[in-house]
């Protein structure tokens, strides 16, 4: 795509613009946090709930931190997990979707797993296997992304069992192409585009599910500033000081919202039929 095809692509696709846009610009200041956003672990006992001002645009929390320091820092945990947890989520999903798409004794057998698993909450099975390792942001990855590949892998074998019926995979295989062969050049390049997509939601999902295990006090440990810890920690002071909920609230939700705008927005742009019957 050249720079002058951008204004429209704008216009023909504003959600995956709109999404990305302010997907990335969430990203950027997460991980620029440490060049502006102050020390979000310094405690000063002297400065517990106080209002915004120039020194703490947020005010400070219970424990006299600084709120927007720890809300700007947070977004780098509840981002790394969800985008991580996609990634997990969407390489399992696609090898075990391509292989059950063409190994039906595995399909029979790995699909019925999958099943039992989508089967049980995310949060419950999440908290299940926190339990059994302790908290920490690595096992909170992996306990997100096992519940979420089920979807993955059952959205990427359909669409595997619908293109290895196309007359040109066929083609290829009466042609002499080996199965490994055919798969990357013919099967994968239909599975992306749903992929995509698919982790989108995914991603989202892990989000809020972060926040939730965290508000529980499953998730990151509380010396870790994140949106849902720090919601738990200052849903007491909401009178007093609003900022500590609002701020992480409102972010967590933007951040949501942003991913939920890009996954429609792929949706529109790889299936264009979608736009029209909405």
């Amino acid at each position: 795509m050249r720079i002058s095809d951008l204004p429209r692509f704008a216009r023909r696709h504003p959600l995956v613009i709109a999404g990305g846009g302010l997907l990335g610009l969430l990203i950027i200041l997460a991980l620029a946090a440490s060049l502006y956003a102050g020390d979000p672990s310094n405690i000063d006992p002297f400065k517990r709930l106080q209002p915004p001002s120039a020194e703490m645009w947020f005010g400070s929390d219970n424990l006299g931190r600084d709120v927007f320091a720890r809300t700007i820092f947070g977004a780098r945990i509840s981002l790394m997990v969800g985008l991580m947890s996609a990634a997990f989520a969407a390489l399992g999903g696609l090898l075990i979707g391509i292989i059950a798409g063409y190994n039906r004794p595995f399909d029979n057998i790995v699909m019925r797993v999958m099943d039992g698993l989508m089967s049980i909450p995310t949060i419950l099975l999440a908290i299940a296997l926190i339990s059994l390792t302790g908290p920490g942001i690595g096992i909170l990855i992996v306990a997100i992304a096992i519940p979420e590949t089920p979807a993955v892998a059952r959205l990427v074998r359909s669409v595997v069992l619908g293109v290895r019926e196309r007359p040109y995979v066929e083609a290829a295989l009466c042609g002499g192409a080996r199965l490994p062969k055919v798969i990357w050049r013919h099967i994968l390049p239909s599975t992306i585009p749903p992929l995509m997509v698919q982790s989108a939601t995914v991603c989202a999902s892990a989000i809020l599910t972060e926040a939730g295990l965290s508000f529980l006090g499953v998730g990151v440990p509380p010396e870790i500033p994140s949106w849902g810890n720090m919601i738990a920690s200052s849903r007491l002071y909401l009178a007093i000081a609003p900022l500590t909920i609002f701020a992480p609230g409102i972010c967590l939700a933007v951040t949501v919202l942003a991913v939920n705008l890009l996954g429609d927005g792929l949706r529109d742009l790889f299936d264009p039929h979608a736009k029209r019957r909405r």
